[in-house]
């Protein structure tokens, strides 16, 4: 039916519901009178146009009735109302009396007749049209606002094959009711019961407002049976209307292991990144490419991608081009250990703020080529440092890692000395230099969760370092945000720690992996290879003597870290090509760990 038909029958409907109503009214009071004195005509013209009047402005002809709800009872409500009281008012002025008992049926009868022609629609829909024969038996977990919209969606929905059967919730007061005529069932921890039971195939775990751990206790208990488990779109994509409450998702690890979001500094991170330019180095790396587009939101004058490999640049390049056209976006391919180049760059692009996230990260490969990890991590570091502060930059923001911490790792040992060689272009330029040191990032290249999940989709087996290995993880969305905020923090030498909350081991993270692909570990099994060189059982974000217990600002701490004689680190820049890879690698980690002479930095302070 087109839109013009269907407003012209809901009018056509309501006109003869209006009459119907008032005539009726009037037959129940004086069953013996005439139909057609002047108080019942004048009455009848004045609630008709007021009706059709009132309908209009509550937009009574534009709602989809087969999804009626309480927001349209209440439409229909202020519509007879106002109806009801326009003309009692007419027959005020126009007959000089008012028909109170008339006009007392006459709204029961319209509430009653409006009503059911628009709510007999739903009904019908949810009786006839939406029998959901062989659909998916699913179990709603949380039987709130969100539980029962979840509800309502999947039995007015025909693009899904899910028949919901009714909810689980731990609310005491709500066990053994029914909403929308399906009964909770039961609490939180008998759902492997009702499973098996009431033969379910499929679980929504529909409560939003699930912090970390309480979504980690219901999956664990989802996961005691073999049915596919599913929750909600993520909040931030319901309200900017990017999918809709059916559009259910897969529980991601992500899910499990990252923490709730710490509210942003905006005006704070604005004042240092709006109307200003960014050159960001790494810009098409997993950390990079997510600090890019966490700047774009602030909108700079100009954003400056600075990389490597062409290929990665320009997928970021597009995306931001894609979803931010006025965007200014400058894009240079340079590798930092080309001095001249980074000098040029930074000369003509002037840049307010640098990110500087370009680093070698793979702990195993660079134990093999340990060379290559002092020309990028310390010899790169060092020429965009110095660069930076020969074209004036405000502020020089260093992606650093917690495998600096009393590093046993070139990796960490290069990361630690590039620190140092920030800290000390601190002293002795106007830029203000700081360093951000966070733990492994899920979903980054260098996580091992795209290793895990190869591996599970080979049939396994999931390969584990040691069952004791434990690690920080935290989300790439989350790090970038609160590096941004860290640079809005910088007072210049610090090294920032973000809080990556509660240790996990590696173990449980591949057993979460393997139960979100769907799978027991007894069809995808868990091998332990032993540790790899360079690694460490636990990760440190702050040695003993760095920590300062106090939070600059919410999952920021401010490390101390002590002042070092920066010619032993250039000493082994001009030379680390006359080591061979094993004393290199020892070099790297007497330097890192202060295990060799340090000397005060005699500098002038800035």
């Amino acid at each position: 039916m087109t839109y013009k038909k269907r407003i012209a029958s809901l009018i056509l409907v309501d006109s003869l519901i209006v009459i119907i109503s008032i005539f009726i009214s009037n037959f129940i009071l004086l069953p013996t009178g005439s139909p057609f004195t002047t108080v019942l005509i004048i009455s009848s013209v004045v609630l008709l146009l007021s009706h059709h009047a009132f309908a209009h402005i509550y937009k009574l002809y534009k709602r989809v009735w087969q999804y009626a709800s309480m927001n349209e009872l209440y439409g229909i409500f202020m519509v007879v109302n106002f109806s009801i009281a326009l003309t009692a008012v007419a027959q005020l002025i126009m007959i000089q009396d008012v028909y109170y008992r008339t006009l007392a049926i006459t709204w029961m009868m319209h509430i009653l007749l409006i009503g059911g022609s628009r709510f007999s629609w739903r009904m019908y829909r949810d009786t006839y049209l939406k029998p959901k024969l062989g659909g998916k038996r699913t179990l709603i977990v949380g039987a709130g606002n969100a539980g029962t919209m979840v509800a309502r969606q999947l039995r007015n929905s025909e693009d899904t094959e899910l028949d919901p059967i009714g909810f689980v919730d731990d609310d005491n007061y709500k066990q053994h009711l029914e909403i929308m005529n399906l009964p909770v069932l039961g609490e939180i921890k008998n759902i492997p019961t009702l499973v098996e039971e009431l033969h379910v195939e499929h679980i929504i775990i529909a409560i939003p407002s699930l912090n970390r751990q309480e979504l980690n206790e219901i999956f664990a208990v989802c996961t005691q049976t073999k049915v596919k488990t599913q929750i909600l779109p993520k909040m931030e994509d319901l309200i900017t209307g990017n999918v809709e409450v059916n559009q259910f998702r897969d529980v991601e690890v992500e899910d499990l292991l990252g923490r709730d979001p710490v509210e942003l500094d905006i005006e704070g991170i604005a004042d240092y990144i709006t109307n200003k330019t960014v050159l960001v180095t790494g810009a098409g790396g997993s950390i990079g490419s997510e600090i890019c587009r966490q700047i774009a939101r602030f909108s700079p004058e100009e954003l400056v991608l600075l990389g490597h490999g062409e290929n990665s640049i320009y997928a970021i390049e597009m995306e931001l081009r894609r979803n931010l056209p006025d965007l200014n976006i400058k894009t240079e391919i340079a590798d930092i250990q080309d001095r001249e180049k980074i000098f040029s760059i930074m000369a003509a692009r002037t840049p307010h703020v640098v990110f500087h996230a370009a680093a070698h990260k793979h702990v195993p490969l660079m134990e093999r080529n340990p060379e290559e990890a002092v020309k990028n991590n310390v010899l790169g570091t060092k020429n965009v440092a110095e660069a930076a502060s020969a074209a004036h930059v405000n502020t020089f923001v260093m992606i650093s890692t917690d495998k600096a911490v009393n590093p046993t790792s070139v990796m960490g040992s290069t990361k630690r000395i590039a620190e140092m060689i920030v800290q000390h272009m601190d002293m002795i330029s106007d830029t203000r230099f700081v360093a951000v040191r966070f733990g492994n990032v899920l979903g980054s290249r260098g996580s091992v969760i795209p290793l895990f999940k190869d591996q599970i989709k080979n049939g396994g087996p999931v390969t584990v370092t040691d069952p004791e290995m434990v690690r920080y993880f935290m989300t790439i969305p989350e790090a970038s945000r609160l590096v941004l905020q860290a640079g809005s923090l910088a007072k210049g030498g610090e090294v920032f720690v973000l809080d990556m909350g509660e240790p996990v081991k590696i173990v449980d993270l591949a057993r979460n992996l393997i139960r979100l692909s769907g799978y027991t570990e007894e069809e995808i099994p868990i091998v332990f290879t032993g540790m790899r060189p360079g690694e460490k059982m636990f990760e440190e974000l702050l040695s003993k003597d760095e920590v300062h217990d106090e939070q600059v600002y919410p999952k920021i701490y401010r490390g101390k870290t002590p002042v070092v004689d920066i010619n032993v680190t250039y000493e082994l820049a001009k030379t680390y090509d006359e080591y061979t890879k094993e004393q290199l690698r020892e070099r790297l980690l007497d330097i890192a760990n202060f295990r060799v002479r340090q000397l005060k930095v005699l500098s002038e302070a800035k």
